[in-house]
């Protein structure tokens, strides 16, 4: 399915890889209601690493792809349903509740990393960049908001890196709907 790793280099699991991209044409495939996986099962699914597993950016690169075959046909099929406005409220309601904490000062918009996590001043930047998406119509895809890296500190310098990560999954999924 995807092009192996040398014996001695890591990548995902080919056999994990393969039964989930299995299971995705067949959910892609079946009728609206008996669906079983959605763009957030395949945005969240993980493989374990093995020596001469597939190889990581080639996975990832099929999982974008996906994600967004799954994203656009639940727009088509919320938008069959419920019609075009019906579509773009509930985008405009699941971007509004990313608003509150936008508006939170630099340096509190997260929990305090307890040991080690996202550097506050990365995951900020970000965050205000947001703020210029939303209000000033500032470029940012989803894409962008996946492929971010942070660096990482300590204690008072950081953000716990679960709660940064759930959040910018609902911005992944915000950004999405409406590309």
């Amino acid at each position: 399915m995807f092009t192996r790793e040398g014996r001695l280099k890591e990548g995902y699991d080919p056999d994990q890889v393969e039964d989930f991209f299995d299971r995705a044409r067949e959910a892609y495939e079946s009728d609206a209601g008996h669906r079983e996986m959605t763009d957030r099962d395949v945005r969240s699914v993980a493989f374990d690493q093995v020596r001469g597993g597939y190889r990581f950016a080639e996975v990832d690169a099929a999982l974008d792809r996906l994600e967004a075959a799954f994203i656009k046909r639940r727009r088509a099929d919320f938008i069959a349903a419920n019609g075009q406005d019906a579509w773009m409220e509930h985008v405009a309601e699941q971007a509004t509740s990313l608003y509150p904490r936008l508006q939170r000062p630099d340096g509190e918009k997260f929990a305090d990393a307890k040991k080690r996590g996202y550097a506050k001043t990365e995951v900020d930047e970000l965050m205000n960049n947001l703020v210029s998406y939303f209000d000033d119509g500032y470029e940012l895809s989803a894409y962008q908001i996946r492929e971010v890296t942070f660096a990482s500190a300590r204690g008072a310098k950081a953000y716990a890196e679960d709660v940064v990560d759930v959040y910018l999954d609902r911005v992944v999924e915000v950004l999405s709907a409406v590309e």
